[in-house]
């Protein structure tokens, strides 16, 4: 009986993981009622396409980021609404340029289900990402002009970091430098929007304004990172897409790049200029699940993750500064 009642008492003061998106629950939860609301269109095609990507759910990673970032900057109810703008615009923006992306990669899986791309072919594709960039400017287009700049800005890094991407397809000469310049403008810059919007709205300093811009560019390449290294870890069924689905493309990820640099097999396999398929995929999957590269991929993610955290000094101590830091850190330990 003692015993039992000591297990109780043990369970009962085990601290409860903290869930980040549970502190937002409530503005998240008005953020997805809009958002679908917005895919909406008068023509059944276009609403049908984006409601296929975007109700298939996805984490809604940068919503909760930007929500948390407004929230532990003190940013009050009264302008909540404005932050869920935001943080709508932004998703708009991140689910066009994966019905794009699938476009120019070919992609046909999109979180375990045919992409896009695959079902609906390329023009409806293409003309539906086309739709949710207007949408997001037409949710922003009220914003303040500094606003509207910082998402636009935004776009413009996404799209040079797309072709600078295609530029370093299937390129075993690309430095670090050169995959950190892509994942910078094609992942990051959104987060670095979302982090600057945020705070923003929250009537923080400028100096803070800055800071939470750099917390969101320490996180996207963090996030980028650990994605990169998912796609050669797998497995399918939590990834959502073909393990080496970025190999088969010639994409330079950050195990490519680190694995070129030390591997002459895997150098001359990653420039070959085929889309690797069977024993070449699994060869090349095989060299860059080496532990050393799998290590040194982690570190660096790891230290986007430090930065990110030191970053946070900035701001006050609450259990919204609590979960954006949870939120930071399960960058480099999720598994999905």
């Amino acid at each position: 009986m003692k015993r039992a009642k000591a297990t109780q008492l043990a369970a009962a003061s085990t601290p409860e993981v903290l869930n980040p998106a549970r502190l937002v629950e409530a503005d998240l939860t008005v953020a997805e009622a809009k958002l679908s609301r917005l895919l909406d269109s008068n023509e059944p095609a276009i609403a049908e396409i984006c409601h296929y990507l975007v109700d298939a759910g996805g984490k809604r990673l940068r919503p909760t980021f930007i929500l948390l970032v407004y929230r532990a900057c003190g940013g009050t109810d009264a302008k909540v609404a404005d932050a869920i703008d935001a943080a709508i615009a932004l998703e708009l923006i991140h689910s066009a340029t994966l019905l794009h992306d699938d476009i120019i990669d070919r992609g046909l899986l999109r979180r375990g289900k045919p992409s896009a791309f695959a079902r609906y072919g390329f023009g409806p594709s293409l003309i539906a990402g086309d739709y949710l960039f207007c949408r997001a400017f037409e949710v922003c287009g009220r914003f303040e002009e500094r606003l509207v700049h910082t998402a636009a800005q935004a776009c413009i890094q996404l799209t040079e970091g797309e072709v600078m991407e295609g530029r370093f397809r299937h390129n075993a000469a690309a430095t670090l430098a050169d995959y950190l310049g892509v994942i910078d403008r094609k992942t990051a810059s959104l987060f670095h929007a979302g982090g600057k919007v945020a705070a923003d709205l929250a009537g923080v300093s400028a100096r803070t304004i800055d800071a939470m811009a750099k917390l969101g560019t320490a996180m996207g390449l963090a996030f980028q990172m650990v994605d990169d290294l998912l796609d050669i870890l797998g497995p399918e069924e939590k990834i959502g897409k073909p393990v080496g689905s970025d190999l088969r493309a010639g994409i330079l990820s950050l195990p490519v790049v680190l694995g070129v640099e030390r591997n002459a097999e895997l150098r001359a396999l990653f420039q070959n200029g085929t889309r690797m398929e069977g024993a070449m995929l699994e060869r090349a999957l095989g060299l860059l699940r080496d532990p050393e590269i799998i290590a040194t991929a982690r570190r660096l993610a790891a230290d986007q993750v430090a930065i990110a955290r030191s970053i946070m000094g900035e701001l006050e101590p609450s259990p919204y500064r609590d979960g954006l830091a949870t939120l930071i850190d399960d960058q480099i330990s999720r598994e999905v």
